[in-house]
């Protein structure tokens, strides 16, 4: 089997790139993988096994239509993992989030479509829905984006339900909690906390820290997300749930024990505008119908996620 996929020396993507070329996911140890990225701040070419037989690594962006035209052929599938994905950035500017999310997609689509590629799992956010008080989304939800990251992702989702409606193309689109472990960028909440902390710096905390959401380690992700590209169905939507709901108060104070930080690091900043309160996703689709459940208890991963960053200071540093 050949991959290709997008947004490949990210976080979330480099995990599955190196989860299929170390022969973690059952049944695909001898796939060919094809990463395709721009390499902007948020892809980093330390995160893969740069010169792995099986592995081609491809400087370019899903934008350019006649660039996938040329890589496509040969492949059996794509994940498309490529996002602007930061909500604090989407609020600062929201063109890039824009022509990525939206734009890039029907790119990919397009060239899929073109070049006769059937296959595409569309990964995706739980953000999509906005904010729920109690309960839990179905996949079925109605889409209120709060955000402008999440409305480009929103965006990005009904172009791949259109593809799928329209053409026939078999896009399978997956929706996770927030995802964490090693390899993630600082700029996002649980990698930024531990640096500072374990520099010894203060960490904001928006509001009183109420704000809730679900953990999923990156790992039990990529099982997830293969598990459609395996066994799921055509115009499918499946929610990946970690299981394990924390407020950021919460979380930070976890964070504050496993770096041994005083509790005097934590600052309180004004809250993000349009600042989701909750989360939380209703993963029983893909439990029952593909039989995924999640592998790494959120205790053992954190204090892992922690570890890494301890022991792997000049990779942060470098951010």
């Amino acid at each position: 089997m050949k991959i290709l996929v997008t947004g490949g020396a990210g976080f979330i993507g480099s995990a599955y790139v190196r989860m299929l070329l170390d022969g973690s996911l059952t049944g695909h140890e001898d796939a060919r993988v094809t990463v395709v990225d721009l390499l902007t701040y948020a892809g980093n070419t330390d995160n893969l096994p740069v010169g792995h037989p099986r592995l081609d690594l491809v400087r370019g962006d899903v934008r350019d239509l006649p660039l996938l035209l040329d890589l496509l052929p040969g492949h059996d599938a794509v994940v498309h993992f490529a996002a602007e994905s930061h909500v604090d950035r989407s609020i600062e500017g929201a063109d890039a989030f824009v022509t990525t999310n939206v734009v890039g997609t029907q790119t990919l689509l397009e060239a899929c479509l073109r070049t006769g590629v059937t296959t595409v799992v569309n990964v995706s956010t739980d953000e999509v829905y906005g904010s729920i008080a109690r309960g839990t989304w179905t996949e079925d939800a109605p889409l209120a984006p709060n955000s402008p990251y999440a409305a480009s992702k929103a965006g990005g989702d009904l172009i791949a339900r259109s593809y799928w409606r329209t053409h026939g193309l078999d896009v399978r689109t997956t929706r996770c909690s927030n995802n964490y472990g090693p390899r993630q960028h600082p700029e996002k909440l649980i990698p930024r906390f531990t640096t500072r902390l374990l520099s010894g710096e203060s960490v904001p905390l928006f509001g009183t820290g109420g704000n809730v959401r679900e953990w999923l380690h990156v790992e039990d992700h990529c099982r997830a997300v293969h598990l459609v590209l395996t066994k799921g169905t055509a115009g499918s939507v499946y929610h990946v749930g970690g299981g394990t709901a924390l407020t950021n108060a919460a979380l930070t104070s976890l964070l504050l024990e496993l770096a041994g930080a005083p509790a005097s690091l934590v600052t309180h900043v004004a809250d993000r505008k349009g600042h989701d309160l909750r989360y939380a996703l209703d993963d029983t689709r893909i439990r029952e119908e593909l039989g995924y459940a999640p592998a790494v208890p959120f205790d053992e991963g954190l204090a892992a996620t922690v570890a890494w960053y301890r022991d792997n200071p000049r990779w942060w540093k470098a951010r």
